[in-house]
């Protein structure tokens, strides 16, 4: 299975209502953590955006959360952003309208029962939606953040190496650059993250939250 590690510029246009990029003056990226959070994955992801005193977005899977609700706090308690990543999992393409809807509804009233802030960032798992759960979750007060630039850690059938490649090869300022805190994507985001990190300051990138 072969993705698209650089977001075309077609698709961007044809689908002008999500959020792909944040162009911007300063030389800015943003990074984003999908799937967590995970004990042990997360908190060491955590520890490594720290070094760096670096802020990220985590849209985190609402039983994920409710499974692991302190580690979810240790992301908000470390100053980064949070967004929706239903509650479930859940593939839109797949899913009846309403019952995506209530399932994002689910993870959102697990995320504000534990943060004071407000959650009003959604990202579809997989990146599939379809345009009718989209106008609804935008009906909600919602932005569907999607992405720049994907490492591909979640693929096992590439190498760390390839992964980091995949991220300093494509990144540019205004990405959103998409890494997964999760079990499956360990191997590539051990070696993956760190290296990019110090890739970006070297190049004069900074990193910011999504809002």
């Amino acid at each position: 299975m072969s993705f698209w590690t650089k977001t075309n510029y077609l698709v961007k246009k044809i689908f002008r209502n999500y959020v792909w990029d944040i162009p911007n003056s300063e030389n800015k990226v943003y990074l984003t953590f999908d799937d967590g959070p995970t004990p042990e994955i997360t908190e060491w992801t955590l520890e490594q955006l720290k070094k760096h005193n670096v802020k990220a977005t985590f849209f985190c899977i609402g039983e994920n959360i409710e499974k692991h609700p302190d580690i979810f706090k240790k992301v908000i308690e470390n100053g980064h952003v949070i967004g929706n990543h239903t509650f479930n999992h859940l593939n839109g393409w797949k899913t009846p309208k309403e019952d995506y809807i209530e399932n994002a509804k689910l993870c959102q009233s697990k995320i504000c029962s534990l943060q004071s802030a407000v959650c009003n960032l959604f990202r579809p798992p997989y990146g599939k939606i379809k345009l009718s759960q989209s106008k609804r979750l935008k009906k909600l007060g919602f932005k569907i953040i999607m992405w720049d630039v994907l490492s591909e850690d979640f693929n096992a059938k590439i190498t760390p190496e390839k992964c980091l490649q995949n991220v300093i090869e494509n990144v540019q300022s205004g990405s959103i650059l998409v890494f997964h805190d999760s079990k499956k994507a360990f191997a590539n985001l051990e070696y993956t993250l760190p290296k990019t990190l110090e890739f970006l300051k070297e190049k004069g990138f900074n990193c910011d939250v999504i809002t």
